[in-house]
């Protein structure tokens, strides 16, 4: 959809043969075609625009990796206290206490 060059020309010509008595209304209706062509662009345009797409859902964060790190970290000081308290024993029911923390933790029920 443009603005038909014949139009355009003899609008120039006529524009000539008036004098520039007339150069405003020519600049007005040069104006005007262009403004509906401009319309009838962003009107075609805006019609075949495709819809939005859905946004998709966002992960759920999964926090496995924090919980093993301050699993080892937090192992440390506490194999050395139930070494220290109460010897093998105490150490083999931390470990087992941390073990069973992060096996539970893994094996949860997820929120989807």
């Amino acid at each position: 959809m443009t603005v038909p060059r014949e139009d355009l020309a003899a609008g120039l010509a006529a524009r000539r043969e008036l004098g520039p008595d007339y150069d405003a209304a020519f600049a007005d209706v040069i104006a005007a075609r262009i403004e509906e062509q401009l319309a009838a662009r962003t009107s075609a345009s805006a019609e075949f625009r495709p819809a939005p797409l859905p946004r998709a859902p966002r992960p759920l964060r999964d926090h496995s990796l924090t919980l093993i790190l301050v699993s080892l970290v937090a192992s440390i000081p506490l194999t050395a206290i139930s070494g220290y308290a109460a010897g093998s024993a105490g150490v083999f029911l931390v470990w087992l206490a941390l073990v069973a923390l992060n096996v539970t933790y893994m094996h949860r029920p997820r929120r989807d």
